[in-house]
């Protein structure tokens, strides 16, 4: 098999890369990989179930067209300064044009027009000032919800999109490895259960997500291509009663907040929030489960979660951050006999585990009812759990009730973002015909910056096609 790109990852990175190609008239062969299924095809089972059951080959919340962010809370964050160092690559001010642009793509194919976290500033200015008096900064970022449910519908308009307009995409094709010659890569491996054929392409774009970070990371230690450990984030999700969040909920959406509480000073950060939203599982490879949010459009709980996330940097000698993360997610799922732990604020304070049936009285009903109520403590590294102790006691300056006895912690939350590989600003690595896109990359965190991310690399190869002509 031979085609001009071969995209190995149908998520929003590898999607708008084939967009772009598209919209700009391209003639490319283009052939999109993906492990799961089609986007119509995917099913969570827990909505009958009312539990995880851990669906094997692969959790179809996290693998499938569109990948995991479509099926968390379908949020696009419309500034640079929100998900990820792909700004500090090709520069704040194109990085924003990309965004608006690519923003304009996704009102095309049916999404809200409304963008929460404009106007109101006067409250904006409150919130902003509590802020500050509690060591933290405000980050404004208008964001354009599309909805748990109704992202599946965008994302299935612009699967039959690109299908219609000549691209090709396999799935359940899993990437085994690319092939190289001469250190120029060529293409790429794949494997359909017991069965293996090659690809080869002019172009190999991986863009893998974060489920796919753990094996980027292997294939550029196998090859020599020249990355260096990055970021990852490990925490909990928080959730609390609307009524808490009321005021930040109808201003800002979502609020954006960075800390570096002591004694440590790592930054800590919220993320992904969701009023009214639901609590979820997601389970990676090795049964790993790790907890995320998600928030529809019509859908409605009592309660509003977030994750708060600190960030690990690590040094030489050691340089297996996804690999730690991993570790400290395994230990929780011990303690939860698989599922995710939940814990009360109140009770971590206490120095004690909490009982399944002191969540009965709270106001705080949990929306993961599956959850395994327990001792997050007896897992989490005393640096992560000591930096998130203190921003959640900063937070309640910003929000008061946010540190409430009753508040609910689940973990693990983790963020496999790290393995950076490195680029230049037209996105070529180490070797040639090689490019990496997305959260898997070390690049990008979210849908809206993986996007944009594409429609450049879809610009690079459009414009490498004209000087040919």
């Amino acid at each position: 098999m031979k085609y001009d790109v071969v995209i190995i990852g149908a998520g929003p990175a590898g999607i708008f890369t084939a967009l772009e190609l598209i919209r700009g008239g391209s003639s490319k062969k283009v052939l999109i990989v993906e492990k799961g299924v089609a986007i119509e095809e995917r099913r969570c089972p827990k909505v009958k179930t009312q539990k995880c059951v851990n669906c094997k080959p692969y959790c179809h919340i996290t693998t499938g067209f569109s990948g995991a962010g479509a099926f968390s809370d379908g949020k696009l964050s419309l500034s640079y300064e929100v998900g990820g160092d792909f700004p500090t690559l090709v520069g704040e001010a194109f990085a924003q044009d990309l965004i608006h642009y690519t923003d304009q793509i996704y009102l095309e194919f049916g999404a809200d027009e409304h963008v929460e976290g404009l106007g109101q500033s006067e409250e904006v200015k409150d919130i902003r000032k509590r802020a500050i008096k509690a060591g933290l900064k405000l980050v404004d970022c208008p964001i354009r919800h599309l909805g748990t449910e109704k992202a599946q519908t965008i994302y299935y308009s612009i699967e039959q999109y690109l299908l219609e307009h000549g691209v090709e995409i396999l799935f359940g094709q899993e990437c085994q490895n690319l092939i190289l010659e001469d250190h120029v890569c060529k293409g790429v491996i794949l494997r359909k259960k017991d069965v293996e054929q090659e690809v080869f392409a002019e172009k190999t774009i991986i863009a893998t997500g974060r489920r796919g970070a753990d094996w980027l990371d292997h294939i550029c230690a196998e090859h020599n291509i020249a990355h260096q450990p990055g970021t990852v984030d490990i925490g909990v999700r928080v959730e609390v009663r609307n009524e808490v969040m009321e005021k930040v909920n109808r201003v800002l959406y979502e609020s954006k907040l960075i800390g570096y509480p002591k004694p440590f000073k790592n930054k800590v950060r919220t993320f992904c929030q969701n009023p009214g939203g639901f609590v979820s599982q997601e389970n990676y490879d090795n049964d790993l489960a790790v907890v995320n949010g998600h928030s529809y459009k019509e859908l409605k709980s009592d309660n509003t979660n977030l994750a708060i996330l600190c960030s690990h940097n690590f040094n030489q000698p050691f340089n297996q951050p996804i690999a730690y993360a991993q570790k400290v997610g395994e230990l929780t799922n011990m303690l939860g006999a698989g599922h995710i732990l939940v814990q009360r604020y109140g009770d971590i304070l206490d120095g004690k585990r909490t009982w399944p049936k002191e969540l009965l009285f709270s106001n705080v009903k949990p929306t993961l009812p599956d959850a395994v109520a327990g001792d997050i403590t007896a897992a989490m590294p005393y640096r992560a759990m000591l930096n998130i102790i203190n921003f959640i006691a900063a937070l309640d300056q910003v929000v008061p009730g946010f540190a409430a006895e009753e508040t609910l912690l689940y973990s693990p939350e983790l963020k496999f973002y790290s393995n950076r590989v490195k680029m230049d600003e037209n996105l070529n690595t180490s070797i040639a015909g090689l490019h990496c896109l997305g959260d898997s990359s070390g690049w990008t965190r979210g849908l809206m910056m993986a996007s944009a991310m594409g429609v450049h690399m879809g610009r690079q190869i459009l414009a490498e096609e004209q000087k040919t002509k």
